[in-house]
């Protein structure tokens, strides 16, 4: 066996490994976990996460997941809290504490802290005997998986199984409350995911380039100019948007151009996007028609426009 074969070899394994050990824990799961979502839903404070070592990265993740997607949470570092710390945990917390053994010293003090102030306890731990486990109030029991280190000491299946045990309350959470991708666009404004989720309403502008079907071609030409767009919309009496004015239209009917009126050269019944729809559909629109700008409507029934999208606008925030 070649060494790149020694390696793929080991790769496989491990994921096989863990991939076994998320299934136990699937199986393993019941009324403790039902429990243990309950008591997040009733605590009034934040979701206080903890764990020390590899457990405490585990940990910061699953409090920025909860945080991320409407459980409001936090991580506290165990040695921290025992230092002036714990009074980041309040009465109306409740404290998800991940530990592989149960038995991690540092964790004593936060232990300690939520007993003596009634402070909700959620444990994680593979060990049911454990001192974590016979101290905490709903206790979620990872099943007995070797590491898949070979060695059984480095924290790997143990981790993986805790990670999935944290995105699965997350989840939970977030289902039990409807968070839609609306509340997840709040929280996430930023980066990639932030540009995906951002609406039309968003980046639309309202001061918009409209005429009357009667008005004369060379007011039409004036607001063009003015309004920057490269394009005018044409309105009926009752303010519906009954058609749209290019530079194909200009060129197609250049001849006696200045003696027309805006709905003598206007394309009818233009393609048009709701305020309440995703940027990234707007390009997607104007990319197949092979166009810039889209007029924007509040709904399919009301066709008023109530603003104008550029795909420039699109580019710059990161909508591709």
């Amino acid at each position: 066996m070649t060494q790149s074969d020694a390696f793929l070899s080991t790769a496989k394994r491990v994921i096989a490994q863990e991939a076994e050990a998320l299934g136990l824990l699937s199986d393993s799961l019941g009324t403790e976990f039902t429990t243990a979502v309950e008591t997040i839903l009733r605590a009034k404070g934040r979701t206080i996460v903890t764990g020390m070592g590899k457990s405490g990265h585990i940990a910061r993740k699953i409090a920025a997941t909860l945080a991320s997607t409407g459980t409001p949470a936090h991580f506290v570092h165990p040695a921290e809290a025992s230092h002036g710390d714990l009074g980041m945990i309040g009465e109306d917390d409740v404290c998800l504490v991940l530990s592989n053994s149960g038995e991690t010293p540092e964790l004593a003090d936060v232990i300690a802290y939520t007993r003596r102030f009634k402070i909700p306890m959620i444990g994680v731990a593979s060990n049911p005997e454990s001192s974590l486990i016979r101290a905490c109030d709903v206790a979620l029991i990872l099943p007995k998986a070797a590491e898949a280190c070979g060695h059984g000491i480095v924290p790997t299946t143990s981790t993986t199984m805790t990670l999935a045990l944290g995105d699965a309350l997350a989840v939970a959470l977030m289902e039990h409350r409807a968070f839609t991708a609306d509340n997840f666009r709040v929280l996430h404004p930023g980066g990639k995911l932030g540009s995906r989720l951002t609406k039309v309403r968003d980046l639309m502008h309202v001061d918009m380039p409209l005429v009357s079907a009667a008005t004369p071609m060379r007011e039409a030409l004036s607001v063009i100019s003015d309004k920057g767009f490269g394009v005018v919309g044409v309105i009926d009496a009752d303010g519906q948007l009954s058609g749209i004015i290019t530079d194909g239209d200009l060129r197609r009917h250049i001849d006696g151009l200045l003696d027309k009126t805006a709905g003598d050269i206007m394309t009818r019944n233009p393609m048009t996007i709701s305020s309440d729809a995703l940027a990234e559909k707007a390009v997607a629109r104007m990319d197949e028609r092979a166009i810039t700008c889209l007029f924007v409507r509040d709904s399919a029934e009301d066709g008023r426009p109530c603003g104008i999208l550029k795909i420039q606008d699109c580019l710059r925030a990161g909508v591709v």
